[in-house]
């Protein structure tokens, strides 16, 4: 496993140099949208809903969409005024039993390793929680956003399991919960409770298959080993790609300047590459869009083989926007 987060969990005067693991994984199975006649992939545009114009990502700003449908558009000064927080630490709150920690409240969960030198101190922490039976109330700056979470015990590994916020939970406001107050009569309270005890035992994972992912994994190893599988045929890029990025880089270059007051005259010939070249780094450096001037060098200084360059990140973003 490779460590997402460093740091040390304090709590008193006490501090615990730790490294973060993701504690799951999801194995859930993954369809990409294809075309049903021969296979190929379906690809995505971004399209303006007002004009229908394909938008380019340079133009892509965060909305946020209020109660009553009006959209507030934010922008990297907006964004930059947030709170935000980057600190290294989880600090210890409070210790609270175990039973008013709600399991709905419960998120996200990894795995605490202890530093090199932070085996005693780790120790310490694990065994004074597993021997008050109590959960740690820690809070922590994950993705440069302070959360709540908690620390607990498992086998001997402290795991911190995120939380949600009290006003995420939703209330169960069903209208048909009030009827079923005095809906149980005793006798059949009584034959409910018989079954329970006869159906009671004890909870072991291993005795649980996802059966649906077997299947899947079944049939598609039956289908690979008929032969019913399809190769689909990869678009090549054509020539007029290059051209259309340039013309792409090169309004993303005037956007920049005019959201600055400045003009500038259209350049031609070699001064229309070299302007380009400059205008995609300011490009870059304003609206982070990297990728694209990257490509814009790429394609200047080694024409040739600019279409099977471009041609694996095509695939891959459209396999990751299709899942």
């Amino acid at each position: 496993m490779r460590a997402i987060w460093k740091g040390a969990v304090s709590f008193g005067l006490v501090s615990v140099p730790v490294k973060v693991y993701a504690a799951t994984e999801n194995h859930d199975i993954s369809f990409r949208q294809v075309h049903a006649k021969d296979g190929g992939r379906i690809k995505y545009k971004r399209v303006c809903s007002i004009d229908g114009e394909e938008v380019e990502y340079a133009d892509i700003a965060k909305g946020y969409e209020t109660d009553d449908g009006q959209m507030v558009v934010l922008d990297d000064d907006d964004l930059a005024e947030l709170p935000s927080s980057s600190s290294r630490e989880i600090s210890v709150e409070k210790f609270v039993p175990s039973d008013q920690i709600d399991p709905i409240l419960l998120e996200k969960s990894y795995y605490l390793e202890p530093d090199k030198s932070a085996a005693k101190p780790y120790a310490l922490l694990r065994e004074a929680i597993r021997e008050a039976d109590r959960m740690a109330v820690v809070t922590v700056s994950l993705r440069s956003r302070m959360t709540t979470a908690v620390l607990r015990v498992r086998d001997d590994v402290i795991v911190m399991q995120t939380m949600m916020w009290p006003d995420e939970i939703r209330k169960p406001d069903f209208a048909n919960l009030g009827a079923t107050e005095d809906a149980a009569k005793p006798q059949e309270l009584k034959m409910a409770r018989m079954l329970v005890d006869t159906l009671a035992g004890d909870y072991d994972p291993e005795e649980y298959e996802d059966d649906y992912a077997s299947a899947v994994e079944a049939l598609v190893q039956a289908k690979l080993e008929g032969g019913e599988v399809t190769h689909a045929v990869e678009e090549e890029p054509k020539a007029g790609e290059v051209v259309d990025l340039l013309a792409a880089l090169q309004r993303s270059v005037e956007s920049a300047r005019s959201s600055r007051g400045e003009t500038s005259a259209e350049p031609d010939g070699e001064a229309a590459d070299e302007g380009a070249d400059e205008g995609a780094d300011e490009a870059a450096s304003n609206t982070a869009k990297k990728p694209a001037a990257k490509k814009k060098s790429a394609a200047k200084k080694a024409p040739a083989k600019k279409a099977p360059a471009k041609k694996s990140p095509t695939k891959k973003a459209a396999a990751k926007k299709a899942s």
